[in-house]
């Protein structure tokens, strides 16, 4: 049933423009939300949305290791669309288990010490936030990644049993900043110290000329690896 619906959404959506296609799923359906992590293609949704229905549901995740840029964002944006953006934070036992048996940064150790703190920080958390939630919206665009080329604008999540949509799968970088600028939308600073991907502090940094813009995410491991759970090929 869940891939006719999306086969169907499809149908409906593939000829509409970014604004048109939120607003079509915003009026159409129930039970939908925008998972941000306050990113600058977050951000661009987050100001489509709320445009649309300053009722809708954005939602992020706090996972504990966050740039403290990262909240001045999330503030500027509560006082610009006068919303409280829902915060998600990980099990606070599973946070002290984690200590216990990793230490502050053992991610650092190997893939699957890192891969099991953003499990906790983050995975568990959003399984929590997309409760009940039928159509999840992200900020993914195709050319962030290699593992991103080949997402659709709209598909099956088999991993969290929910419908994702992409509104910005095929946008460009310089598409994301020129809506930005002309819509005066609170952005990271981070993102005009090199930092394109930013995500917990540890784990993000800024990137060099030449370099991917991914490059600054999990800088210690190859590239096929670098996605933490929440957005599976």
């Amino acid at each position: 049933m869940s891939i006719e619906i999306v086969k169907n959404i499809e149908e409906k959506i593939l000829s509409l423009n970014t604004t048109d296609l939120i607003k079509y799923i915003l009026e159409n359906y129930k039970n939908v939300a925008l998972s941000s992590s306050l990113g600058v293609e977050d951000q661009v949704l987050t100001d489509i949305i709320f445009k649309v229905n300053k009722n809708s549901r954005v939602f992020t995740l706090d996972t504990g290791r966050l740039h403290s840029e990262t909240y001045k964002v999330m503030d500027e944006t509560n006082l610009k669309y006068g919303v409280k953006l829902e915060v998600f934070f990980p099990k606070f036992d599973d946070v002290e288990k984690l200590y216990i048996t990793q230490g502050v940064n053992g991610h650092f150790e190997s893939i699957d010490n890192r891969k099991n703190c953003c499990n906790i920080r983050k995975i568990e958390p959003l399984k929590r936030a997309l409760k009940n939630v039928d159509i999840w919206i992200t900020g993914l665009r195709a050319s962030q990644s290699i593992t991103r080329t080949n997402l659709p604008v709209i598909e099956w999540d088999e991993n969290f049993k929910v419908i994702k949509l992409n509104p910005l799968i095929n946008w460009n970088e310089d598409d994301v900043w020129e809506y930005i600028r002309a819509n005066k939308v609170p952005y990271n600073k981070l993102h005009d110290q090199g930092y394109p991907s930013i995500g917990c502090e540890p784990c993000t940094r800024a990137i060099k000329a030449g370099e991917d813009i991914r490059a600054g995410r999990w800088w210690w491991e190859d590239p096929e690896h670098k996605e933490c759970g929440l957005h599976k090929k």
